[in-house]
């Protein structure tokens, strides 16, 4: 099968469930009505709350939620086949992930754009809420960082040249942040096509570099690696946040798009054939990247470009704060976890290009390729090609890198620039994960000295220099162990387990919701579906893995893991005894919120941008 047929395929299933499946859920379901003041306009201060056009909430949001996950999750999953994969991203984005965030952001707007914690706790009980934010969050964050960081780890060590321009990008962002935000405050155009073209000259001189007497700088093994990444994220975590998140978050963006549309042109240019199978030898498990089966682990693989419960802290964060109409929610909600998908679904295609045995030799460490008895086809001329050895750097980033890379040097002009190309979307990729790197680290860090406050109240003051040190080494150190002591089979399914969990936990609130405030109860069925069989998948994949983390003496992953579905068990039986009241009564109840507008229940929804 060629990739344009795949990718059209999707394109139009995506089409159809935007233009009916989502107006159902937000006029028969939601009501969304304009006539109801959203925060951004009842609480508008003009920092966290601003009434914003829905273009920009829909880069915004679509930025936020489009991190490495959906393009490292879809390359790992790449070793049950392309079919597995691709089924998931289109229907769990069309029937899960999209109803996920759509559905949390709609609560937030309602919920005068308060978090999803505090949701929990008003429409649920505090049970849940505290489930939610004292312990899901944090761990959520902690082994995201974790799984993030590691595709870095093997994406950077012995590769002076990518580490040099990963090591560029800091400084830029900080000159950057400085100019945009200090020395020439506004200057937007400016900024932008100066961090551009330094961004490019750090891959594009990264050549010179590496050939230096200079490259032993910039050479480290794995180990070295692990330890400077938690250092880095310690850093970014206690600098100020104009100095080198809000610019590097800023350039980024503008990465990621380009990135995203030149490879979208380059698939449909070249029209490569996808290489691996529909399905190979490993559905039944066994495989040497994903130890588990086809089901439960491509579930908890691919995260989150099918599905991600990080997506509701965006939503129930900052974009709740900036839509000015509550019908603009379906289309940020709804639509950028479609376009999301569609994301997710060519970074397979990508991976998918390389023939099984490079795909496999890239992505396992050469001990276990020697296992499976494949032979290289063209790994040797590849490595050749990209100017370092590629074979036995698991963790997507370079079977990726490499996919996309071979695609672009196809293009007219290109066929002599493969290494730069590799260098460039190694930058890319890394990029995007120092920059969740930053935020996440940060946001850690908050919620962290919030729980630790209630024992030590100076803690909850973020700006206290102690209190701030002390949490963001806390933080980092947390998951750089996670990160020194395992590898890309047992840190990404903790990841996606977290992540998918969380996911259960906002799709169960999102099904209380429903309960409390749709026409008809057999509505709340579109949540309730996807939950019930994401709960099963995840819960079971979650036994599956600490199995395995028992086996390997990892016994943080396995606590982990077990606390993760204590929490959920939990939260589950809390909806459950609320989910039977609301089930005996046969009009809405209406939700426990204070939000200040006016609901109109009865009369037609006043929707002119739906």
């Amino acid at each position: 099968m060629s990739a344009i047929m795949l990718l059209a395929l999707a394109a139009c299933i995506f089409v159809l469930a935007y233009r009916y499946y989502s107006a159902f859920i937000a006029t028969k379901i939601l009501m969304l009505d304009d006539r109801n003041i959203t925060p951004a306009v009842s609480c508008n201060d003009g920092h966290d709350y601003v009434p914003t056009n829905r273009w920009v909430v829909f880069g915004h949001h679509f930025a936020a939620i489009a991190g490495a996950g959906p393009l490292i999750g879809p390359v790992l999953a790449t070793q049950y086949g392309w079919g597995p994969g691709a089924f998931w991203i289109i229907l769990g984005s069309v029937f899960a992930g999209a109803v996920h965030d759509f559905i949390i952001l709609f609560a937030s707007i309602r919920h005068k754009g308060k978090s999803l914690a505090v949701i929990a706790k008003k429409e649920v009980g505090s049970v849940t809420g505290a489930a939610t934010a004292a312990v899901a969050i944090l761990f959520i964050i902690i082994v995201a960082l974790a799984g993030l960081a590691i595709a870095v780890v093997n994406a950077l060590f012995n590769n002076a040249w990518g580490t040099f321009t990963i090591a560029a990008t800091i400084p830029i962002a900080i000159i950057i942040g400085l100019y945009m935000f200090r020395l020439r405050p506004g200057a937007i155009v400016s900024g932008s096509i100066a961090g551009f073209v330094l961004v490019c000259s750090a891959v594009f001189f990264g050549h010179d570099v590496a050939l230096s007497s200079f490259a032993h700088l910039f050479m480290f093994d794995k180990k070295t690696i692990s330890l400077i990444l938690p250092v880095y994220g310690f850093a970014a975590a206690a600098l100020p946040v104009w100095l080198l998140l809000a610019p590097r978050d800023y350039l980024s963006t503008y990465m990621k798009i380009g990135v995203v549309l030149a490879l979208t042109m380059g698939i449909f240019f070249i029209n490569p054939q996808l290489q691996m199978p529909f399905t190979t030898q490993f559905i039944a498990g066994g495989g040497p990247i994903i130890p588990g089966p086809v089901w439960p682990y491509v579930f908890i693989t691919i995260a989150c470009g099918a599905i991600s419960g990080f997506h509701a802290l965006i939503g129930s964060g900052t974009t709740s704060k900036m839509l000015e109409h509550e019908s603009e929610a379906r289309m940020v909600g709804y639509g950028s976890m479609l376009t999301e998908g569609f994301v997710a679904l060519m970074a397979l295609v990508a991976a998918a290009t390389l023939i099984p045995a490079d795909y496999f030799a890239i992505n396992t460490a050469p001990a276990v390729f020697n296992t499976l008895h494949m032979t290289v086809v063209q790994l040797p001329e590849l490595s050749r090609l990209v100017g370092i050895d590629i074979a036995g750097r698991p963790g997507g980033a370079v079977s990726l890198a490499v996919g996309m890379a071979n695609i672009f040097s196809g293009l007219p002009g290109m066929s002599h620039m493969m290494n730069y190309w590799y260098q460039f979307i190694i930058m890319f990729e890394a990029l995007f994960i120092l920059t969740t790197i930053d935020a996440g680290t940060r946001v850690a860090r908050y919620i962290l000295q919030d729980i630790l406050g209630n024992v030590y109240a100076p803690l909850k003051q973020t700006n206290w220099l102690p209190g701030s040190i002390f949490a963001s080494a806390a933080v980092s150190g947390a998951w750089g162990y996670i990160v020194y002591t395992g590898d890309i089979a047992s840190i990404w399914p903790l990841f996606g387990t977290a992540n998918q969990l969380l996911a259960v936990l906002a799709l169960c609130i999102g099904t209380t919701i429903i309960l409390k405030i749709a026409p008809k109860k057999k509505y709340c069925l579109v949540t309730f579906l996807p939950m019930a069989l994401l709960a099963i998948t995840v819960i079971s994949a979650a036994v599956m893995n600490i199995q395995m983390y028992l086996n390997n003496d990892k016994m943080l992953n396995a606590g982990l893991s077990i606390m993760l579905i204590v929490l959920v068990v939990m939260t589950l039986l809390d909806n459950f005894k609320l989910w039977a009241k609301l089930l005996k009564t046969d009009k809405p109840v209406g939700m426990n919120d204070d939000r200040e507008m006016v609901y109109y229940p009865i009369q037609p929804p006043h929707n002119p941008r739906m």
